[in-house]
């Protein structure tokens, strides 16, 4: 089998040169580089990640903890996470919680065990601090779990402010907003405290239509969208809390004949991918994932060194308009 020794006499480099590039340490230039991973293919060598990381006092591996990867939003924290991580050669493990307190924290325990250098979480288990106290770094998206763990998070409430401002703006009298569980500590609450003091100020009785985590694990709001209009059948503009409210809402006007921005103006939130493909393509609140994970992961690298990190990091958002307002 061949070790580093092999390659660097292959390469015609020294070891302590195909050790600085197999750890990307310093100044390098392509040519070095190229001489050491064709030699690496010739001999089939790949280093040991284990030995590495016993020598170096970290693995080069984080944790990513989600509710559910399907859906859209978190499987873009996931994809633009790894993207970052592989940046910087670190690889991620990923976990799908589910939204199961137990299994958050059995994955909590399996990624102690596997002596992670951190963890990004993005939980929606409020009661789960004092159980990861102890451990690795850890860095929150979306969700404040205490004073000492910091969080990256958009501007919620100035995403609630633009997309009911933009409903008012456009001539709605009526304005619904469907949101997820009150009952939940989320940043994202604050999309719903925007929505109904914008909607006071400028003399609009707000109407709130909140869902259950059942509903966001399974992305299904049908019989709430169904009985908002039996309710409220002069509604003239919605805010949905999520693109995936937002494309239903949109399915089922069209089955009831509504039409959409004529009758009824609609804005999402996230700027998904599929917010884009809706027939009409949908007005929404651009959250900025890419940079959130960016922030997150950089957080999550400097606590590993030992730095001292915000608390609280909230990035701008931004309304795109489309045709459905």
């Amino acid at each position: 089998m061949a070790n580093i020794k092999d390659v660097a006499k292959l390469a015609g480099l020294s070891v302590g040169t195909v050790s600085r590039v197999l750890n990307n340490r310093g100044y390098i230039s392509e040519e070095t580089k190229n001489k050491v991973h064709e030699a690496m293919q010739q001999l089939n060598y790949v280093p040991n990640e284990l030995a590495k990381s016993i020598f170096r006092q970290y693995t080069k591996t984080i944790g990513v903890m989600v509710p559910f990867v399907t859906h859209p939003y978190f499987g873009m924290i996931v994809q633009y996470l790894e993207h970052y991580a592989s940046k910087m050669n670190y690889k991620i493990i990923l976990c799908n919680s589910y939204f199961e307190r137990d299994k958050e924290l059995e994955y909590f325990r399996i990624l102690k065990g596997y002596k992670v250098d951190g963890i990004i979480l993005c939980s929606r288990n409020m009661d789960i601090h004092d159980e990861i106290q102890e451990g690795p770094p850890i860095v929150s998206i979306d969700r404040i779990l205490s004073n000492e763990i910091p969080y990256v998070s958009s501007d919620n409430y100035q995403g609630g402010l633009l997309a009911t401002t933009h409903l008012i703006e456009k001539g709605c009298k009526k304005i619904a907003h469907i949101c997820g569980s009150p009952t939940l500590h989320m940043t994202a609450n604050l999309r719903s405290n925007a929505f109904e003091e914008t909607c006071r100020k400028n003399g609009v009785e707000p109407i709130v239509v909140a869902t259950n985590e059942d509903q966001f694990s399974s992305m299904t709001y049908y019989n709430n969208i169904q009985k908002l209009f039996q309710k409220h059948p002069d509604v003239d503009g919605i805010f949905a809390s999520s693109d995936i409210i937002a494309a239903q809402v949109i399915q089922i006007a069209a089955k009831e004949g509504r039409r959409i921005p004529e009758d009824l103006k609609l804005v999402g939130f996230d700027d998904v991918n599929i917010a884009a493909l809706t027939a009409p393509p949908l007005t929404t609140i651009h959250q900025p994932i890419k940079q959130l994970c960016k922030y997150a992961f950089e957080l999550l690298l400097d606590e590993i060194k030992g730095e001292i990190v915000p608390m609280c990091t909230i990035l701008p958002v931004n309304l795109i308009e489309r045709s459905s307002t």
